[in-house]
């Protein structure tokens, strides 16, 4: 796999979009970044050369399927339109009926599509299946922990409407579930069932670093500093307050940010 040459092929693909589009210049710039994220991760592993150019190309291919999202259903939200990621993988795998699929303008050779399917096809859901190759997980989990680490970048460089569709304000004055709070001293991910107010979002994300694989990845979110941000916003009401501090005083001690 040549990184130039996919790297060519994914901007002749999106230049297909309207790149004035402030959510299409969003998803360009984040791919960008989650491919460098996977590559990375895959190196502190210990992966082969073969596989770190692997991780890379996930992580260029992993969000294909939000360009098509934003033409068809002009949104990101996935509840409201389509799975993206499932439809990256149509895009890349499926569509074109009578020619070669997308995938091959990418990588010629099909050995890995199996895995890149499950890879891109679940990078976005709330748990990955059990029984799987253990390569395959593995890829799976580098291109989820760089995506999850890229999203806690974006809460801290966009604007709040641009993330979550609300204003500074009703995110500043908005209230916490206590399911949400539960659930983060469980040290896991939010279901996204159990969000209610535009707080619960935001503290969904800093979970994004409980379910963390490796640890290059932990090491790369305490250097960026994005999470040590998200934790210290204030906020209006003085509950809201107080369950945000006390999060962040348990996050720092448990992860050492």
């Amino acid at each position: 796999m040549d990184r130039q040459s996919a790297r060519a092929t994914f901007e002749r693909y999106v230049s297909a979009y309207d790149p004035k589009n402030p959510r299409i210049a969003l998803k360009i710039a984040h791919t960008y970044r989650v491919a460098e994220l996977c590559a990375r991760i895959a190196k502190g592993t210990g992966a082969s050369v073969i596989d770190i150019d692997l991780a890379w190309l996930l992580g260029l291919l992993h969000d294909i399927g939000r360009f098509e999202q934003v033409r068809r259903y002009d949104t990101f939200n996935d509840a409201a339109s389509i799975s993206h990621a499932e439809l990256g993988v149509s895009v890349l795998f499926d569509e074109g009926a009578g020619e070669s699929p997308l995938i091959r303008s990418f990588v010629e050779d099909g050995c890995n599509d199996e895995l890149m399917r499950t890879a891109i096809g679940t990078h976005s859901a709330y748990r990955i299946s059990e029984g799987l190759p253990e390569r395959t997980r593995t890829m799976c989990e580098i291109l989820r922990d760089a995506d999850k680490i890229d999203i806690l970048r974006v809460n801290c460089v966009c604007p709040i409407e641009d993330i979550y569709g609300v204003s500074e304000r009703d995110m500043r004055e908005s209230a916490l579930s206590p399911a949400c709070i539960r659930t983060f001293y469980q040290h896991r991910c939010l279901p996204r069932g159990l969000r209610e107010h535009p707080a619960d979002i935001l503290l969904g994300h800093v979970c994004f670093a409980w379910e963390l694989v490796f640890p290059e990845s932990l090491d790369i979110v305490r250097e960026q500093g994005h999470l040590h941000q998200m934790l210290s916003r204030s906020w209006a009401l003085p509950a809201t307050q107080q369950a945000f501090d006390e999060m962040a005083a348990h996050m720092h001690e448990q992860l050492g940010l």
